[in-house]
């Protein structure tokens, strides 16, 4: 399945590190239409005045996680519909069953490729696009 290259995705992550990564994994997918922000209160606040197709974020950020960014987004009317991929380094059990309880789409534990993110945006969008 292609991937909608008009798709407008908003990554958060307090690394710019690994923004960039994410960014230049993106490109790769030809997924040119990239917002960012380096927390989840700027984040949850550009989100509002312009809402995006796809929600890549990490979990472990600093004032608010990624986790509490899922659930503000998923308290939302007007974001919850958007598809909401975590980023974590972690892969523990009772992790991924928080999330996927608070309403997370997706889960990608790092290190991963753009082929692995590829899979995991084609998989949450395909309901969508």
């Amino acid at each position: 399945m292609s991937l909608n290259k008009n798709m407008r995705v908003f990554i958060v992550d307090d690394y710019n590190t690994m923004l960039r990564i994410l960014r230049n994994l993106l490109r790769q997918l030809e997924l040119e239409n990239v917002e960012e922000a380096t927390d989840g209160d700027s984040a949850y606040r550009m989100m509002q005045k312009t809402p995006p197709d796809l929600i890549i974020s990490d979990w472990n950020m600093a004032p608010v996680t990624g986790l509490e960014l899922l659930r503000k987004v998923r308290a939302d009317a007007k974001l919850r519909h958007i598809p909401f991929i975590m980023v974590t380094a972690e892969s523990k059990t009772e992790n991924v069953v928080i999330a996927k309880q608070s309403g997370v789409s997706n889960y990608i534990v790092k290190p991963f490729n753009a082929e692995t993110l590829r899979a995991k945006i084609a998989s949450v969008c395909a309901a969508t696009v």
